[in-house]
């Protein structure tokens, strides 16, 4: 016990985050075991971001061996639904396990999963589907499972057909679901207009999830960090991502610091504050702020968001507790959102703190 006294700085918080997952888990026990998936992909990758600054080698060996009990010696993956973004998302880890080893079967299975897009199911006006049974509909979240490996594979092996490819996807999600009164993007868009959830006119669905939008800011700066600055889309996509952070800040709580389930319905009944996207919100803008996207003074609303998290930590003999993080969810009406089961120290919350970590970390040592 007493974890929490010793942490003084977010790369010690994070670094805590990091102790109590590999204490509960060996890395090939990750849940889900044996499947390629964005779960571990999206906590590996905090992990990943919190040895860039602390180089704690044994969080380098943990994302060796998960993805080592994924994949064999020829880069093939043993288990993974390439009809789903989801099982691409981890693919991101490569690159990083790429250049510390230079074993090429790590490249190859990079090769595999970014050629998947190439074929992979669109709708009408070229949008990616979400999943293969989610026909013509698409997820914000897809922006973050299948832009940063594709913009980053763009970058590093000069194929810039994906740096076009992935910001008419940005475009094009935003079209079809940013609302044009709060400047928020709603969780899903049917091109059918067949879903329940869909509004039969816009095809939109009806309610801004707060996960959902914590990963387009997130994959947007990932995909910012290889698009080239003289790429003809390149200014366009800076714009919608401060366009969104703007947004999303007004409708951050005043009295907790936190973000809400349903971002626009702050404080009304059924409604909470919801922790994964408190740091996913977090970690963006303290990113936007650290590349000059925007102000200064934006980092007040990344403080109150970080010290909400950190304020409501808990611990056990394990290490410490992150609560009040959504299970994994669909799309759906305001009660569904506001009725999904929360859970402590899941990968999605884990993998979103370790994101905000990294991120307040390096504003504290430009500091």
């Amino acid at each position: 016990m007493g974890y929490l006294e010793g942490a003084k700085t977010a790369l010690d918080y994070g670094k805590l985050a990091c102790d109590t997952m590999m204490k509960k888990f060996k890395a090939e026990d990750l849940p889900p075991k044996g499947r390629f998936h964005y779960h571990q992909g999206v906590f590996l990758s905090g992990m990943e971001k919190i040895y860039e600054l602390c180089k704690e080698e044994a969080y380098y060996y943990y994302i060796k061996d998960w993805v080592d009990s994924i994949i064999d010696d020829n880069g093939n993956i043993h288990e993974f639904d390439s009809g789903q973004m989801d099982d691409i998302q981890p693919g991101i880890l490569l690159y990083f396990l790429y250049k510390k080893t230079g074993e090429e079967k790590y490249k190859n299975a990079l090769d595999t999963l970014v050629s998947i897009f190439k074929t992979y199911p669109r709708n009408k006006e070229g949008g990616f589907w979400h999943k293969s049974i989610r026909v013509n509909q698409m997820w914000l979240d897809g922006l973050y499972m299948g832009g940063p490996i594709c913009a980053q594979y763009g970058s590093e092996f000069h194929k810039p057909e994906y740096f076009d490819m992935i910001t008419e996807q940005i475009i094009l999600m935003e079209k079809r679901t940013k609302d044009s009164k709060t400047g928020l993007w709603y969780h899903a868009y049917d091109e059918d207009r067949k879903m329940e959830w869909a509004d039969k006119e816009t095809g939109r669905s009806g309610y801004f999830w707060g996960r959902s939008i914590g990963w387009v800011p997130v994959a947007l700066l990932e995909d910012l960090r290889f698009l080239p600055k003289e790429h003809k889309n390149y200014e366009t996509v800076v714009k919608m991502l401060c366009s969104l952070l703007k947004a999303i800040v007004t409708f951050q709580d005043s009295k907790t610091g936190m973000w809400y389930q349903v971002v626009d319905k702050v404080g009304e009944d059924g409604n909470w504050p919801e922790t994964s996207c408190t740091c996913l919100f977090t970690s963006a803008i303290c990113e936007a702020v650290l590349r000059g996207y925007l102000d200064e003074d934006y980092l007040d609303y990344a403080k109150k968001g970080y010290e909400a998290v950190i304020g409501r930590l808990k611990e056990d003999s394990n290490g410490i507790i992150l609560d009040n993080v959504c299970i994994g969810t669909g799309v759906g009406d305001y009660e569904y959102y506001c009725n999904r089961p929360t859970s402590e120290n899941d990968l999605h919350g884990i993998g979103a703190f370790l994101l905000m970590c990294s991120s307040y970390e390096k504003i504290r040592q430009r500091n």
